[in-house]
């Protein structure tokens, strides 16, 4: 009797705990296979655009680039999400319309794509670097980047000015924008003089 008790719990322990092995065998090579192709993803991408982000000069280059383009024509979402580091944000600042309170908003760059991206190709828009200030501390990097921003090249006068502040990291291998924090220039808030060229 005592044995027969053993076999029938071993049976039904097997019977039930078979599915869950099984579960969490799929489950473990489900992980290992999106690990690999998120490998072969970002080999692909850094084999497409290294470039952009060898140097300060080079990353600067393309985030200003990779947003600008004339009425209709279509932004590289692909390297402009390639340019930020993991859980990087973006963080406009100032007052909203009807408040003397000023204001932050944190943004991911897919929340920025999915808010910007249709004004962009819809108005045109170009946003061009005029002055840079370079802070430099261990891994620590800080530019003081001021900008102009035009609906087309052909446009001589901005319509808006503003400094974007920019934490950027070198990991010995490329460089990563980690933050971008920026406010635009206003009546009450002009462009100090040494945030201008020279």
């Amino acid at each position: 009797m005592e044995s027969e008790y053993f076999l029938i719990t071993y049976a039904t322990n097997s019977i039930y705990s078979y599915p869950l092995v099984m579960k969490k065998f799929c489950l473990f090579f489900l992980i290992v296979l999106m690990n690999v192709c998120l490998a072969i993803g970002q080999d692909n991408l850094d084999d497409k655009y290294m470039n952009k982000v060898e140097s300060l000069d080079a990353i600067m280059e393309n985030l200003y680039g990779v947003i600008s383009g004339e009425k209709g024509e279509e932004r590289n979402w692909e390297l402009f999400h390639y340019l930020f580091a993991s859980d990087a944000k973006l963080i406009p600042s100032g007052k909203p319309k009807n408040s003397e309170v000023k204001k932050v908003r944190y943004m991911t760059p897919g929340d920025y794509e999915k808010g910007s991206g249709k004004y962009l190709v819809e108005n045109g828009f170009f946003e061009k670097e005029i002055h840079r200030e370079v802070d430099i501390f261990g891994s620590l990097v800080q530019v003081f980047s001021t900008y102009e921003a035009y609906h087309s090249e052909s446009e001589e006068k901005p319509f808006m000015r503003g400094i974007n502040s920019i934490q950027l990291l070198n990991d010995g291998k490329r460089w990563w924008i980690v933050n971008i924090y920026w406010t635009q220039e206003s009546e009450d808030n002009p462009l100090p003089a040494n945030y201008l060229p020279r």
